[in-house]
C-alpha cells in the first residue's frame, strides 16, 4: 500500500527512489560507476483490435477504506496525516490534505515522524520523538500478517487503501467455488498475495525489485504461510505478461498496480502513459475463459479517473460484465477509530469485474 502517491515499489520498472533506498550512497572520493547497458528490450507487439460491445460502467465510485485496530486514519490537515500503524503513531506528508487539522492536539503524541523531502520521490529521515524504534514491527490485516517497516521515502509497507480491493478479492476467492489463479503485478511486499493464498487462491506474485520480493518472504515467514501456494517471480513485468501470453497461461483475477515511472533491474523504462495500453491488452489475452475480475490503480498521475475508465471499457470490448471506476479513499475515525471525519483521497482506480 503507499502513500498513496508513490511508494518506492517496482515493477515494469522500479521508481528512482526504490533503486536509490536499496543502494548504498557512494562515497565522495569513489570514481563514478558506470551505468550497465540496458538490455535489449522485447519487442512490443501491437495492440488488439478489439471488437464488440463495451462492458456496463459504473461512475464514479468511491471504495472507501475506514479504520480498524490495526490501522486507522486518525487526523490529517496541513499538508499531513496522522495515522496509526499497529502500536505507532505516524505523521507522514499527505499533499491532498489541503484543510486544517481537527485534532491538533494530538500531533505532538507521534511516535514517529518522516522528515526531510516531502516531495513523493523524495528521501528523508525518521524522527522519533518518544523513544527509538526498531526498522520493523508486527502489523495483521485482513486475516495477514506482517512487518510494517521505515523506510527512506517516507512509506512503510503497506497501504492501507488497496483493503478495499483486497477485500473484494478475498472474498471473491472464497465464494468462486473452484481454484482461482491470482496474479499480482507490482506486488511489493506481498501483502495482497498472502492475503489472496489465505483465501485459498494459487498466487503469482511479480516484482522487479529483489529487496521488495525479499520483504515479501519475510512477511509470508512471519504468518507462518510458507506452505500457502505462491511463486515469487522477480522480473519486470511487462516482460513476465508477454511471455505469459506466449506460453498460453492464464489466471482468474488480476491486480496490477503500476508507478507512472521508474526504471527495471536491466535498464527497463516504464512510462504511465506510454506503456499502460499494452499492459492491460496483454492482461485482457491472459485472463481465464472464467475470470473474475482486473484491477488497475494509478497514483500520482495527473487524469481523471475516466482515462482509465475508458481505457479499461476499450480493452474489454466483447468481454461482458462491467467496468467500475472512481477513486480510492480513506476516511478518518479519530483516535478511537469511532470518529467519522474527512475522506482523504488517494488514488485512481479503474476494475473490470465479469459480474
Amino acid at each position: 500500500m503507499k502513500d498513496r502517491h508513490r511508494r518506492p515499489k517496482s515493477g515494469p520498472a522500479a521508481p528512482a527512489r526504490a533503486r536509490a533506498e536499496r543502494a548504498p550512497a557512494a562515497k565522495a572520493s569513489a570514481p563514478p560507476k558506470r551505468e550497465p547497458r540496458p538490455a535489449p528490450e522485447a519487442p512490443a507487439r501491437p495492440l488488439m483490435r478489439r471488437e464488440g460491445e463495451k462492458p456496463a460502467e459504473r461512475v464514479p465510485v468511491i471504495l472507501e477504506t475506514a479504520g480498524s485496530d490495526q490501522y486507522r486514519l486518525i487526523d490529517s490537515g496541513a499538508g499531513e496525516k496522522l495515522e496509526q500503524y499497529g502500536p505507532y503513531r505516524i505523521v507522514r506528508p499527505e499533499a491532498q490534505a489541503l484543510w486544517q487539522r481537527s485534532l491538533p492536539g494530538i500531533w505532538d503524541k507521534a511516535d514517529a515522524l518522516f522528515t526531510g523531502d516531502t516531495d513523493e520521490d523524495g528521501m528523508g529521515r525518521w524522527k522519533f520523538p518518544k523513544a527509538a524504534l526498531g526498522e520493523t514491527w508486527p502489523m495483521h490485516l485482513l486475516g495477514v500478517d506482517f512487518h510494517g517497516r521505515f523506510t527512506a521515502f517516507r512509506h512503510v509497507g503497506v497501504f492501507p487503501e488497496q483493503l478495499a480491493h483486497w477485500s473484494w478479492m478475498k472474498e471473491k476467492v472464497e465464494t468462486a467455488g473452484r481454484p482461482v489463479k491470482v496474479l499480482n503485478l507490482f506486488g511489493y511486499t506481498g501483502v495482497a498475495s498472502l492475503v489472496a493464498a489465505s483465501a485459498g487462491a494459487e498466487v503469482t506474485h511479480v516484482d522487479a525489485s529483489k529487496k521488495a520480493i525479499g520483504w515479501a518472504r519475510e512477511n509470508q515467514t512471519l504468518g507462518r504461510m510458507e506452505k500457502l501456494p505462491i511463486r515469487w517471480i522477480c522480473e519486470d513485468a511487462m516482460k513476465f505478461i508477454q511471455r505469459e501470453e506466449r506460453r498460453g497461461s492464464k489466471y482468474d483475477i488480476i491486480l496490477t498496480d503500476p508507478p507512472k515511472f521508474g526504471r527495471g533491474p536491466n535498464g527497463e523504462v516504464w512510462h504511465l502513459f506510454d506503456h499502460l495500453p499494452l499492459m492491460l491488452d496483454v492482461c485482457r489475452e491472459i485472463l481465464s475463459p472464467k475470470a473474475i475480475g482486473l484491477v488497475l490503480t494509478a497514483y500520482s498521475i495527473r487524469a481523471s479517473f475516466y482515462s482509465i475508465h475508458e481505457l479499461m471499457r476499450e480493452t474489454m470490448r466483447g468481454a461482458g460484465g462491467t467496468v467500475e471506476s472512481g477513486e480510492l479513499v480513506i476516511r478518518e475515525s479519530g483516535p478511537d477509530g469511532r470518529d467519522a471525519g474527512r475522506a482523504l483521497s488517494t488514488s485512481l482506480f479503474s476494475r473490470w469485474v465479469s459480474a
